[in-house]
């Protein structure tokens, strides 16, 4: 989630110091500051702690003297360190002198900025910079004092996520709107010739930039401005990502996190635009709230999103009542701290806005859209709170993947078909004990989405048989045969759920 920078938020490391940021960066992974170099420090309960944002038992791992421990002291727990230890190991001078560190009473240095090791997806030992405070998750209610509503959040679940979902496959043009700290402009970076991060926070494309350097990745181009408002008319881009201010507030108090648009129309403007912007093929992919209304189906809401020629797939995982959700932006921007009175109001203020809106609940989830030229785009809503494998990339491609081939192929191409069970499905029979025939067969899937579907026994044994050596038909021929039931009526009804199981990723084409 990515105003003016105010000044009283910490002055910035320069950004146009290249050799410095590498020269820092060749220091931090020669002390092992790293992702894995911190698992090993602190152990596996410390280092949840501090993605938790809770420093006390990082801070008992790192008592002692070593370059690392130092170092996490330093730049991830906000600790002033002596000048002269940290010269053992730092380019300090041109630290200093660049404003990575500041200069503190007693000869010690202390961070100017947040910076957290981050393990990139082939292994690459990547950096992620932040405003103080704010290396992991939520502000921890530094955006509660309105001086500081345009600081700036470094890795949290979200980040992750939207990480994670991301299709990887090579393009020409990548575009990260609201870029924030930059983690998905450096992951776009290492599969897209040329990545253009834009934020309404000049602060972020700051950091952005910084992030950037001292990962030892590409520079992107950085545009300040309000969504698609810094791309010019004639740009269009192969995978836009957004991991926008999407929470639903009365008022924009917080950058990071509140769009300043009324309901969920930012996230709506969001993805309508992004249509026309998108090459043929090319992904669009979001994290975003909605709203749910009385009186109205919240995926046709979605729906009504979606712009012309694009294919999408949206999959809510979570809803909360107006109440859990006003909770949780309220303790996110720690008002729950605060004076008592104040936080009511508060509180109310949110109820009202929903009360106006007639919004019940808020859902919470992904948007995937793809460029395409069907006829008749496909579009998926759907509701899947369950846990996932992550990364999901991949699973995402084929899942488009699918959607061509069963838009291609009618029901007698896919009787003339050859179809394979894919890996790591299982089957689960459910039914009272001792009972001939079980109550219903579910097939589950291991990997990827981890879905569970219903299927009859018909289904579960042409399911069990799929090995891309005999057609569809051929198989329900045999079926048929088996269980003494009508050839032609089988093959009448059986596409159907045929059509399902492949288009939720059970069955893959074997040609």
């Amino acid at each position: 989630m990515g105003g003016v920078s105010n000044a009283t938020l910490s002055p910035l490391p320069s950004a146009d110091r290249p050799d410095v940021a590498a020269l820092l960066r060749e220091a931090l992974l020669a002390a092992s500051f790293t992702a894995d170099g911190l698992l090993e420090l602190l152990g596996a309960p410390a280092y949840a702690a501090l993605a938790r944002s809770e420093t006390v038992p990082a801070l008992r791992a790192t008592r002692g003297d070593t370059p690392l421990e130092t170092l996490v002291r330093l730049f991830l727990l906000q600790q002033p360190v002596a000048h002269a230890r940290v010269a053992e190991f730092l380019p300090v001078h041109a630290c200093v002198e660049s404003g990575w560190l500041v200069p503190t009473g007693e000869d010690e240095v202390a961070a100017a900025v947040d910076v957290r090791p981050y393990g990139g997806p082939d292994g690459e030992d990547w950096f992620i910079v932040s405003d103080l405070g704010c290396a992991v998750g939520g502000a921890g209610g530094i955006g509660s004092k309105d001086e500081d509503e345009d600081v700036v959040l470094g890795v949290g679940g979200a980040s992750t996520t939207l990480a994670g979902i991301t299709v990887r496959t090579p393009v020409s043009a990548a575009l990260d709107l609201g870029t924030g700290s930059g983690i998905q402009a450096l992951h776009a970076a290492r599969h897209a010739t040329r990545v253009t991060a834009t934020d309404l926070n000049p602060r972020a494309l700051h950091i952005t930039a910084l992030t950037l350097a001292l990962s030892g990745a590409p520079g992107a181009d950085l545009r300040t401005g309000s969504l698609f408002e810094p791309v010019r008319d004639d740009e269009t881009y192969d995978l836009i990502v957004s991991n926008p201010p999407f929470v639903i507030s009365p008022g924009a108090r917080l950058t990071y996190r509140d769009g300043g648009m009324g309901g969920d129309d930012l996230c709506r403007s969001l993805v309508q635009g992004a249509g026309e912007r998108l090459n043929e093929g090319g992904f669009a992919q979001f994290l975003a709230n909605w709203q749910h209304v009385e009186g109205e189906n919240w995926q046709d809401r979605l729906r009504s999103w979606v712009p012309r020629g694009c294919d999408a797939w949206i999959v809510q995982r979570e809803v909360q009542d107006v109440t859990q959700y006003a909770e949780l932006w309220l303790r996110d921007a720690g008002d729950h701290r605060g004076d008592r009175a104040a936080y009511q109001a508060h509180y109310d203020a949110w109820l009202d806005e929903f009360e106006a809106r007639k919004v019940k609940a808020v859902g919470f989830g992904w948007i995937t859209l793809r460029r395409t030229t069907a006829a008749e785009p496909v579009i998926t809503v759907e509701e899947w709170p369950h846990p996932v494998e992550q990364p999901l990339g991949d699973a995402i491609l084929a899942h488009f993947a699918r959607l061509d081939y069963l838009r291609a192929h009618d029901d007698a191409a896919l009787l003339a078909g050859h179809f394979r069970l894919v890996t790591e499905v299982v089957q689960e029979q459910v039914g009272l004990p001792g009972a001939e025939d079980p109550e219903h067969v579910v097939l589950r899937q291991h990997r990827g989405m981890r879905r569970a579907t219903q299927v009859d026994t018909v289904g579960a044994g042409f399911a069990g048989v799929c090995d891309g050596s005999l057609s569809a038909g051929r198989i329900l021929d045999a079926i048929a045969q088996l269980v003494g039931e009508d050839p032609v009526s089988l093959r009448d009804r059986t596409p159907a759920q045929i059509r399902l199981l492949v288009e939720q990723g059970f069955l893959e084409p074997a040609e």
